[in-house]
């Protein structure tokens, strides 16, 4: 079975996240195979590593990360959370702008009866 998500590894609430954690739950998973660690989550990849060994699950990483210094990690870490909030911020103003488009079209639509 194959399971993607094209979300963020900062987001945990990725559907296809929560159906993987529930089959390993089940014991229906015997292996996860990730292309890079950071796709499945951003950060607690050990608390995930220690779940799936607790149900006898093995985690592949295919393309392990490089070794990188401790500002090279901080600083990509980082630019990710600046990332997500850059976005979820952006969604929020779209929903804004709607509510008030919305609004507005009402209160033109009251004057006009």
């Amino acid at each position: 079975m194959t399971l993607t998500d094209s979300g963020s590894g900062l987001v945990t609430s990725r559907k296809n996240l929560q159906r993987l954690l529930a089959l390993v739950q089940d014991y229906q998973v015997a292996e996860v195979v990730v292309t890079f660690s950071n796709r499945l989550t951003r950060f607690g990849l050990s608390y995930l590593r220690a779940l799936f060994s607790g149900y006898g699950v093995t985690l592949t990483v295919l393309h392990p990360d490089e070794e990188k210094t401790p500002e090279q990690e901080l600083t990509e870490d980082l630019l990710a959370i600046l990332a997500s909030f850059a976005a979820r911020l952006s969604g929020l103003r779209a929903r804004t702008q709607q509510a008030l488009l919305a609004c507005a079209k009402q209160v033109l639509a009251e004057q006009e009866a």
